[in-house]
Order: structure tokens, then sequence, then C-alpha cells
């Protein structure tokens, strides 16, 4: 019954969702400027963090190019969803303890309460990335610091060998499509996303739901499918022609031969 009602939210969430996405351009998305935030760390102590988040990336975030680089961030970060897939470089400060060497985290999960609330900005990264701020042999005792000072700024995702793909949530059907985004570099977060049916000529809009989590509802739907995405941070566009089968099925993953940065 949980599972029924859960796909029943989605579901009304989608058919009622906002209509006309907006995308807010900017040149680049790196950011040459540190900020200041706070980081914590989360999970075992060099593990890569928790299974799944708020994102949607399910079991992506066990496995690389995600793997021991994800990261929760605070709201102002997550921005109900629409921040999943950035990139951000992160830092320590403490000389005594920490390196030059910044991390690159992406964003994979939110961070609601505690020292991620009040609209602070903040990071709880995996053991392992929190760890690799830390001088040489120091890895444990940057952990055992807790809540640390930090700079951080943006940059672009980078997916060597790797294209964009669209996984088909659990739950599609003919009539409710909702695809995830996966492998997205440069920008790497979604600020709306449209698809074709086989023979159309209209691109039709998705809507949000949650996390990196898009649908649609209207039908019956037909593939193959062309899915149009555009970035949130700087309005860049790509389309995939026909990536989704016309024999496509739920909980499939389905790659595009394009990426940003080919």
């Amino acid at each position: 019954m949980q599972l029924l009602g859960l796909y029943v939210a989605v579901f009304l969430k989608c058919f009622l969702g906002v209509f006309g996405q907006q995308v807010h351009p900017q040149h680049n998305v790196a950011d040459l400027h540190w900020k200041p935030a706070t980081a914590t760390w989360y999970g075992s102590p060099d593990g890569d963090g928790s299974d799944g988040g708020a994102c949607g990336y399910g079991s992506l975030v066990d496995v690389k190019p995600f793997r021991a680089r994800v990261g929760a961030v605070s709201p102002v970060l997550f921005k109900n969803g629409e921040g999943c897939g950035a990139c951000y470089k992160v830092r320590c400060l403490d000389k005594s303890i920490c390196s030059r060497r910044a991390v690159t985290i992406i964003v994979t999960d939110e961070c609601p309460g505690g020292y991620c609330s009040n609209g602070n900005t903040h990071f709880d990264l995996s053991g392992a990335a929190f760890g690799r701020m830390a001088i040489s042999g120091e890895n444990g005792q940057l952990r055992n610091r807790g809540e640390i000072p930090v700079i951080y700024r943006r940059t672009p995702c980078k997916y060597p060998g790797k294209n964009i793909a669209f996984h088909v949530n659990e739950g599609s059907t003919d009539y409710w499509l909702s695809l995830l985004v996966e492998f997205e570099d440069g920008d790497g977060d979604v600020g709306s996303m449209h698809i074709r049916e086989a023979g159309g000529t209209e691109w039709l809009e998705m809507n949000h739901v949650w996390g990196a989590t898009w649908c649609i509802v209207r039908g019956p739907l037909k593939g193959p499918f062309s899915v149009k995405l555009t970035t949130l941070s700087t309005g860049r566009t790509l389309s995939a022609r026909e990536v989704i089968p016309r024999n496509w099925a739920p909980k499939a993953t389905y790659t595009s031969r394009l990426n940003f940065f080919h």
C-alpha cells in the first residue's frame, strides 16, 4: 500500500506540475570566486556516503564515476531537486591539517536539517570525500573535527567516456512516463526537459517531480522517443534523437551518443 501511495503522489505531482520551467542563462557554469560554507561527513569513515539519496540516482552513487564523490547539500544549493547533478569544488582552510587540494563532489542528496537549516550553505560529504581534503596521513584526524569551515565554488562536471543516459523510472506506462538524467557533464543540472514521440514534430514538455526526476502525463505515448534537455545554469540545450526505443521498459537505462563536452 505504501508503494501504491508513492506512485499516486508522484503521479499527481507530475499531472499538476508547473508548466513553463524557467531557465536562468549565464555565460559559464564555472565560478572562479570561492565562497564560505561549512562541511561535515556521513556514512562510514572511508565510504562512499549513503545509498540512493534525494536526487534519485539509486545505486549509481556506489559506483564510479559517482563513487566517493557524492555529497548532500543544504536546501540553498539543492534547489528543490533542480540542483541535483551539479558539481562543486570544496576546500578546507585549516593549513595545520588540510591540504590545498580541493575535492570535487556531485550533488546527489539533500541535508534538510541541523547544520543545513536556517539558510546555511552546507556540504555533508561522504567520508572518503571529506578525508581527501586532509594532508597526507591526517584523514582520520580531520574527520574527528566534525563540522569544519570550508570554501566552495561551482565547477563543470566531467564524465570522461560517458554519454548522457536516460533511466526510465519504475511505474512508467504509456500514459505516465518518468525519466532520470544520468552522466550529464558541463552544468550537470536540468532546467527543463521535453520529449518528442515517434513521427511527431511537437516537443512535449515534462514536469519536474522530485530530485532529478521528470515526467509527463499524456497518452498513449508512442516510442521511440527523442529527448531534449536544457540546463538550469546556462541554458544549454541538447537533443538526443530516438534515444528511448519503441519497446522501452520501466527500470531500463538508455544511453545517448551525446554529451555537452563531446
